[in-house]
């Protein structure tokens, strides 16, 4: 078996689109259109991190169309060179991989220019161009505020020709309320097609997220209790064990109710909660996610607790400094690292159920999951306070699992009973799978042309609907900040 094929058959992830299109790479390459993937904001944490390691690892497993090129585009006066020792630490090289790391760079190429400056796009236009005829892919890894002159530069000069296509990936944030994202949905509307245009959210492509929708719509166990008659409550949860390292200036703009809760939280919200969809085609699906959110009514600042984490007394390094202590955090700031917000779904399948979104920085653990609580026994027939709720968890992450807590009978000859879980490790039982990096799977999807694990128009809309009242009640009347200790 080829390294090709056995980096194929690796991933856990096997849409048919994905077949389709790995099966047509092993075309002749001769007749294989070329692709150029333009990163602008190579010069970025971004780029460094995620995008040039991503890049990298599709190339390596031959995962990427044959005549595939990268460019990257910033302002910062560099080189190729600089750009591969920015992010060579961040691509996991392994032993052996060298010559395939410098085929790789090979077909780089870096060039410098401002986001405003329709001779600079030019520039970059006459090395697309000296590919020849291909498809090209622009990924926005930049600040809100240069989406604009950025996309008005790619949509008059860099636009591909005849039959190639031309594809827009933007990473959130999509503005800061309701206003500010109509207005950048209006500018963008006007320069490409909702088809052309790949709103990102990496928590859309993990592996335990792509993993619900199987576990749910999969397994007939589940549908007949999945209502407001067997389920409690719902609490997602996202946690960060670190603080704002540095960046609070960054932090301070958004606050961790824009950084977290109104899209990745949101967005495994409405996966929840949806409905089945009649086929896991990219608009099927994304129907059922905005009929969700359509139903979920504006938060109530009543129903929310906002915190701010202060230094741990006695501790060293990071965890000895506050918020506040960040130099570039204003003094005053009331801007929250910690928020827990209940949510309701006003449907016939979830009225009465609250949803708690909880995340926050500076807390006691890295983790991420979904967990679902029943409703108690009916008829408890044993010992007051014994019986406890049963559970249903996805660890999204790390270490991702699923596992169902259950009351189970003591071993023994006493009549006891305990809670358990029923539990799916997946390291354990796909201990030499593939876990794909939730960024390597939807950068793949652009190549493919699919949407399904990105972010619809009016998905936004609703997102933005929902959030943008309690950001100005936030904003306007500065509510009590709860503080909370580094660590807890």
């Amino acid at each position: 078996m080829s390294v090709r094929q056995s980096s194929i058959d690796s991933l856990s992830c096997k849409h048919d689109f994905y077949s389709e299109f790995l099966g047509d790479i092993h075309a002749s390459e001769e007749t294989t259109v070329a692709h150029v993937f333009v990163t602008l904001g190579a010069s970025g944490d971004l780029a460094k991190k995620k995008i040039y390691p991503t890049l990298w690892w599709l190339y390596r497993d031959g995962l990427l169309p044959p005549k595939t090129h990268f460019i990257g585009y910033a302002r910062s006066k560099l080189q190729m060179a600089d750009i591969r020792e920015k992010a060579l630490p961040f691509m996991k090289v392994k032993n052996g991989e060298e010559e395939k790391l410098e085929a790789f760079f090979k077909v780089n190429q870096y060039i410098s220019g401002d986001y405003n400056s329709q001779a600079d796009f030019q520039k970059l236009n006459q090395l697309i161009a000296k590919i020849g005829s291909c498809n090209r892919i622009f990924y926005l890894a930049l600040p809100p505020n240069i989406f604009e002159p950025a996309t008005t530069q790619i949509k008059n000069v860099c636009m591909s020709q005849n039959d190639q296509w031309t594809r827009v990936i933007i990473e959130k944030p999509f503005g800061r309320d309701l206003e500010t994202y109509l207005a950048l949905r209006d500018h963008i509307s006007t320069l490409f097609t909702e088809e052309q245009i790949y709103r990102i959210d990496h928590y859309l492509g993990k592996e335990m997220v792509q993993n619900f929708m199987v576990l749910r719509f999969g397994n007939s166990i589940f549908n007949p209790i999945w209502n407001r008659n067997s389920i409690a409550s719902i609490v997602i949860s996202f946690k960060e064990p670190i603080g704002t390292q540095g960046r609070g200036g960054y932090f301070d703009q958004s606050g961790i109710i824009r950084d977290v809760m109104q899209n990745h939280l949101l967005q495994l919200l409405s996966i929840v909660a949806m409905e089945k969809p009649p086929s896991t085609n990219a608009e099927d699906i994304r129907n059922e996610k905005v009929r969700v959110l359509k139903c979920v009514p504006p938060v109530n600042i009543k129903n929310v607790v906002l915190g701010q984490y202060t230094g741990k007394p006695g501790a060293d390094g990071e965890a000895a400094l506050g918020y506040l202590d960040d130099p570039t955090v204003p003094k005053d700031s009331v801007t929250p690292t910690f928020a827990a917000a209940v949510l309701f779904v006003k449907n016939e399948r979830w009225d009465g159920v609250p949803f708690i979104l909880r995340c926050g920085k500076a807390l006691n653990e890295r983790k991420a999951e979904i967990r679902i609580q029943f409703r108690d026994v009916p008829g408890d027939i044993f010992q007051p306070g014994l019986v406890k709720r049963n559970e249903l968890v996805f660890r999204v992450q790390p270490k991702e699992a699923v596992y169902m807590k259950v009351m189970t009978k003591v071993p023994g000859m006493a009549f006891n009973c305990e809670e358990t879980e029923l539990d799916l490790t997946f390291e354990k039982r796909y201990e030499h799978a593939k876990f794909p990096d939730a960024y390597e799977r939807l950068i793949l999807d652009v190549f493919t042309g699919s949407q399904m694990n990105f972010v619809r128009s009016d998905e936004l809309y609703e997102a933005w609907r929902i959030f943008t009242p309690l950001l100005k009640s936030i904003d306007n009347e500065r509510p009590t900040i709860v503080p909370y200790e580094f660590g807890r």
